[in-house]
C-alpha cells in the first residue's frame, strides 16, 4: 500500500473526527431516550453552549454551534416551549434579545453531564492524555490555519 499524503492523512483525520462525533451522538440521543427526555441532539448542543456561557443571543449561539440563523430561531423556539431557554431583552440593545437557561435547564446538565464525562472516559479509556492534547492542539492548529 502506498504511503499517505499529509493532505490524505489529514483527510482520514476529518473523516474519523465526523465519525467520532456522529457515534457520540448515537450514544448521548439513546440515553436521552431511554430516560424520555424530549429534546433533540440539536437542543442539546445549544443548552451546552448556554451552560458553558449563559446569556448570550441567538447568532452567538448559532456561530458556535454552526447552524444558521433559521434553524437556529426554530431550536430556540422549541426550547423556549419546554421550558429549558427564556429570551431577555438586551439592556444595551432593545432589539437583540438574549438567551438564559431555566431551573429545568440547569438541572438537565446534573443529569447529562455524568453520561457524556462516561462517554469519554469509555472513549478514551486507552489513551495517554498527553496524545489527547496533543491532538487537540493539532486540531486547533488546523483549524487555525485556515482561512
Amino acid at each position: 500500500m502506498a504511503e499517505l499524503s499529509k493532505a490524505e492523512i489529514a483527510i482520514e483525520l476529518g473523516r474519523a473526527m465526523q465519525e467520532m462525533r456522529n457515534k457520540s451522538r448515537q450514544t448521548i440521543q439513546l440515553k436521552m431516550k431511554e430516560n424520555n427526555m424530549n429534546l433533540t441532539f440539536e437542543m442539546l448542543e445549544v443548552l451546552s453552549c448556554l451552560w458553558r456561557k449563559n446569556g448570550i443571543n441567538q447568532q452567538e449561539i448559532a456561530d458556535i454551534t454552526m447552524k444558521d440563523k433559521s434553524s437556529m430561531t426554530y431550536l430556540i423556539d422549541n426550547l423556549v416551549k419546554r421550558n429549558m431557554v427564556t429570551r431577555v431583552e438586551d439592556e444595551v440593545d432593545r432589539r437583540n434579545k438574549l438567551i438564559h437557561l431555566t431551573e429545568e435547564a440547569n438541572s438537565l446538565k446534573a443529569q447529562l453531564f455524568p453520561w457524556v464525562t462516561e462517554m469519554y472516559a469509555v472513549a478514551t479509556a486507552d489513551i495517554d492524555v498527553n496524545d489527547l492534547t496533543t491532538c487537540l492542539n493539532l486540531i486547533n492548529k488546523m483549524v487555525g490555519n485556515l482561512p
